[in-house]
């Protein structure tokens, strides 16, 4: 394969749609919960755990796609993943109880990730600096558009076809995904520069990033904005089919003003880059999620919530959440230039790890409640600034 970079738009668009395969498993099912409960008979807990198994066996998969990717090549990492993901979809089509739903959501979850993790990886092989943010930005404005679309293909599928279509599309858009790899993804890490798989000094690696503080702090940052706009996605059936009385094939109505205001963030960091530091750009990011987040609280405290009122707050939010996301993300794995698949592991298995909390545990805590949703997002920003803020200090000891 060659190790000539190609087009960077033709790689973006290919990177951002293995990137799709997460928000398409966890967003284009959620329309389906009621009717997903009743044909299998499951508790809303039991309903819950399809997503919460799912992003559990996500994270810890992601603890090896990067370091595998390594080892082995990017390349074959992503094609036997996008297999691996065709057929645990279909056999999801067929499953007869909440039990074996569970499973098989789970084994998906092994599969999912590959695109992300690697594909980070990816981008920092043939990329450095401000041109490695700018192509970061612009994946992140292209990979925002599924989770605005996922819920209403969901909606659409599952009200011409039954809930049973929906994995049916999820295993069609793996196999189209593994055709244009197949023929379009590059090698972009040469046999030369690979590290052999072994399981100790394996172990050694993910001793030295699991324990480095700085690194620790930025996926942490990460992570926690992010929490606190997932759990609005976690809690997507109850906030539309129960606060804002939406129906099915109304997602929409939450996921597309949302994810514009990523995409929108996506956007402006990229033309920020090269221009305004990274640290400089976070900051402007603080301004908006602040903003987004007590303007948030104030509403759902003061006034009943209604569309499209409660939802204009997430779209600024998911405005300054991917404004910071790229610039913190480049750091994070700058701190380790040659395991970078192994630190796009930790840094999305740290990410996946907090979401799969919040879809199991938070988001059923606070969802009955829009108050208490505001709260748990204004809750994960804050704590994701005080996780900065030890990052700026330790900088500044460190200098």
């Amino acid at each position: 394969m060659t190790q000539h970079p190609p087009h960077r738009t033709t790689l973006a668009l290919l990177l951002a749609g293995l990137s799709t395969l997460g928000p398409f498993s966890i967003d284009t099912y959620m329309p389906s919960f009621p009717a997903i409960q009743a044909s299998l008979q499951a508790t809303p807990l039991q309903l819950q755990q399809t997503l919460s198994v799912y992003l559990l066996c996500f994270a810890i998969m992601m603890l090896f796609h990067g370091s595998l990717s390594d080892s082995l090549g990017r390349r074959p990492i992503i094609l036997g993943s996008l297999i691996a993901f065709i057929l645990t979809s279909f056999a999801c089509v067929f499953a007869q109880d909440i039990h074996t739903l569970i499973m098989l959501r789970g084994l998906q979850g092994l599969s999912a990730g590959a695109g992300m993790i690697v594909g980070r990886a990816i981008i920092r092989d043939l990329y450095a600096g401000a041109e490695a943010q700018r192509l970061m930005s612009k994946i992140t404005m292209m990979f925002a558009i599924s989770p605005a679309i996922a819920p209403i293909i969901g909606g659409w599928l599952h009200i011409w076809f039954g809930w049973h279509s929906i994995f049916v599309f999820m295993a069609l858009l793996g196999l189209l995904l593994l055709v244009f790899s197949y023929y379009y993804l590059p090698e972009t890490h040469p046999r030369a520069g690979r590290t052999p798989f072994s399981l100790q000094p394996l172990a050694y690696s993910y001793h030295e990033v699991a324990s480095h503080p700085r690194f620790l702090l930025l996926a942490g940052t990460i992570a926690l904005h992010f929490a606190g706009f997932f759990l609005y996605i976690a809690s997507a059936p109850v906030f539309i089919l129960q606060t804002l009385h939406l129906t099915e094939s109304q997602f929409a109505y939450l996921f597309i003003p949302s994810i514009t205001g990523v995409m929108i963030g996506a956007f402006i960091s990229g033309r920020l880059a090269g221009h305004v530091s990274p640290t400089r750009t976070v900051k402007y990011a603080y301004v908006l999620l602040f903003s987004a987040a007590f303007i948030n609280l104030a509403y759902n405290v003061w006034f009943t919530p209604s569309w499209p009122w409660a939802v204009l707050p997430l779209s600024l939010y998911g405005m300054g959440m991917s404004l910071a996301m790229p610039s913190i993300t480049l750091m994070a794995m700058d701190i380790f230039p040659q395991h970078r698949g192994l630190a796009s592991s930790m840094q999305g298995f740290v990410q996946t790890m907090l979401n799969a909390l919040v879809a199991g545990l938070i988001s059923p805590m606070l969802s009955f409640s829009p108050v208490f949703l505001a709260a748990g997002m204004m809750g994960f920003l804050l704590l994701g600034k005080l996780t900065w803020s030890l990052l700026s200090r330790t900088q500044h000891k460190t200098v």
